[in-house]
């Protein structure tokens, strides 16, 4: 505690009302943020002789002023607190790190709707389905739904694009409304039946397709029928695999655990009696902590995040009982204006959907706590293999990649002493250089990686280069420049591929005297490298395709202004493609319906460059 700060005197003006507290230290940044039914009883714990608690010891060592903010109630008091612990996300606050919008599948309010995957606010016009757990709970469902009902899932400027049926027409995934195969009636029809079966009255779509494959069949439209056989049996597949139970209702199953400093939160959600899908939660605990109050605290910042566009059910089953469960549910009601159950004592079926999320919990802080271990003996491994007088807190590893010189990308990933760390990975889109020039490419990447470094930033004890003698001396080069005037630069190993490319054979090589040496194939230190070095050729190969993949994906017509989908489409229709508008003189071009002579002059121009 702050010599300033004087709790004596503080706690003599403090009201007995309900509210919240934020607790300042010398730098005036928050690092704690409560509320309290009584905030004088509150705040007058803090300041006891007798302590126990080693993070409230910690806490208290800490403050320098304290500000309070008085509620109407402590219900108000609930929803203020999770207000500010999302503004100033406090050091010694149990942290949710779930900033993420819930996925939807939207179906579009086009002439033709479509099927699509969304995230974030609700801009576009048509229904909105969900929310999913996860993104892949929705690629799953509309994977599953493109063999059952026939609705376009492409965007809408491929739609306009289209002359004649895709492949997905063509395997039966698609009816082709974009080129009138399918009339507006059967469409229509498809796209009612769909929405029924997201709103999960599957046995009212399986109705319908009954009746009208007996119909078909009863008029010897056989063919007819045999669609609406296969749709139907597609359809009881799906439906046999969602089922969970005979009874229905929507809940979410809350498995936690808390063991050595990790948390493991496991929600099943449970919507119309059928499952949506399953999502694990790791908030940030502070040393030390109480497991009511990780408990509290994922309850609070999980049910009023706002930001999340989370739908919460009418009952919520937990492992085990926290403090404030009933001022929680009332919480909950006046902020979505919904009563909520939060139980914690049950039985028979909903016993057993606990039981399944606690193991599922259980396993996964098990098997993060050995994945720690393993990391941590790795990197005791390393620093005795390169004799690092230091402690190695930070490792980056750098790696290109391209096809033939096109779309090239540069990876930075980033290792600590609990393993990757993905929020501090980056990519470089590589420009400005002679295709296939991996060595100015390596030069442009560490350089901007350290153009702008200084004392208080993030520089890392070891900077891995994935490549030979050549990349690692340009690396090492720029290192050197950068670093002329600070004493921290990090110690540069190259990375190169033994005999084969075969796992275990790598050299590795010291940037400052080029000494090269060699690991054993069963080393943990090798093994830690080989980690860092897979995952920053990953995280490069992912960001090179995707990047080569947009520019396939675009028409060097879309570049040109003034040429929009119609005018590529005439375009492309009447000269028979790409290569041959690319080759047409401007006469030719002007020939084009609705190509005027200055646009054609501008649309030759541009592809000649």
């Amino acid at each position: 505690m702050s010599d300033e700060f004087n709790a004596n005197q503080f706690l003599k003006t403090v009201t007995s009302s309900p509210g919240v507290y934020r607790m300042y230290d010398d730098k005036n940044v928050v690092i704690y943020v409560g509320k309290a039914k009584d905030l004088k009883k509150r705040l007058s714990s803090y300041f006891r002789k007798n302590l126990t608690n080693v993070k409230t010891q910690a806490l208290v060592s800490h403050i320098a002023n304290i500000d309070v903010t008085v509620t109407h109630s402590e219900t108000d008091a609930l929803i203020l607190e999770n207000d500010y612990i999302k503004q100033y996300m406090p050091k010694y606050n149990v942290l949710l790190r779930d900033d993420k919008s819930y996925p939807y599948i939207l179906l579009s309010n086009h002439q033709h709707p479509r099927l699509a995957y969304h995230r974030g606010p609700k801009r576009d016009k048509g229904l909105y389905f969900g929310p999913y757990p996860n993104g892949g709970a929705v690629r799953e469902s509309l994977h599953l739904m493109q063999k059952i009902f026939p609705i376009r899932q492409c965007d809408d400027l491929y739609y306009k694009s289209r002359s004649r049926p895709c492949l997905q027409y063509q395997i039966g995934r698609c009816s082709a409304p974009c080129v009138g195969i399918v009339s507006e009636e059967d469409y229509q029809e498809q796209v009612r039946l769909a929405t029924l079966f997201l709103k999960g009255k599957n046995q009212q779509v399986m109705s319908v397709l009954v009746q009208k494959m007996e119909q078909a069949a009863s008029e010897m439209r056989y063919e007819q029928a045999g669609l609406y056989r296969d749709q139907i049996t597609a359809l009881r597949r799906v439906s046999e695999q969602q089922e969970v139970s005979n009874a229905s209702g929507d809940m979410d199953v809350i498995g936690a655990y808390y063991a050595s400093g990790v948390a493991c939160f496991h929600l099943l959600f449970i919507r119309e009696g059928k499952i949506f899908g399953s999502r694990s939660y790791y908030p940030k605990v502070p040393v030390n902590t109480e497991v009511s109050e990780v408990l509290r605290s994922f309850m609070l910042q999980f049910y009023l995040n706002s930001d999340s566009q989370r739908l919460t059910p009418k009952e919520i089953l937990i492992s085990d009982a926290f403090e404030e469960q009933a001022e929680l549910a009332d919480a909950i009601q006046t902020a979505q204006n919904k009563k909520v159950e939060i139980k914690t004592q049950v039985r028979g079926e909903r016993a057993s959907f606990l039981r399944l999320a606690l193991t599922n919990a259980t396993n996964a802080v098990n098997t993060r706590l050995s994945h720690k271990n393993t990391i941590e003996q790795r990197f005791l491994l390393l620093e005795e293999a390169i004799e690092s007088t230091n402690k190695i807190q930070r490792m980056e590893c750098f790696d290109i990649s391209h096809t033939m010189g096109e779309s090239t990308v540069a990876s930075c990933v980033v290792f600590n002493r609990e393993g990757p760390s993905k929020a501090d990975y980056r990519r470089y889109n590589i420009t400005g250089i002679t295709p296939g020039d991996d060595y100015a490419a390596m030069k442009q990447a560490i350089t901007r990686r350290f153009d702008k470094i200084n004392e208080k930033g993030k520089i890392p004890d070891i900077l891995f280069i994935d490549g030979g003698i050549g990349q690692l001396r340009i690396a090492q080069k720029v290192v050197d420049e950068k670093f002329v005037v600070l004493d921290n630069a990090p110690t540069l190993i190259g990375v190169a591929k033994g005999e084969g490319r075969k796992p275990g054979l790598e050299t590795l090589i010291y940037g400052e005297n080029e000494e090269s040496f060699t690991l054993p194939a069963d080393s943990g230190a090798l093994h830690l490298i080989q980690h860092i070095r897979d995952e920053s050729h990953r995280f490069a190969i992912t960001g090179h395709r995707n990047k080569r993949q947009k520019t396939r994906n675009t028409s060097t017509l879309e570049s040109i202004a003034g040429v929009g989908p119609k005018r590529r489409k005439a375009l492309l229709q009447y000269l028979g493609g790409l290569q041959e508008v690319k080759g047409a003189s401007v006469s030719e071009l002007a020939k084009v319906p609705g190509i005027s002579l200055e646009m054609a002059q501008t649309i030759h121009d541009a592809l000649r460059g």
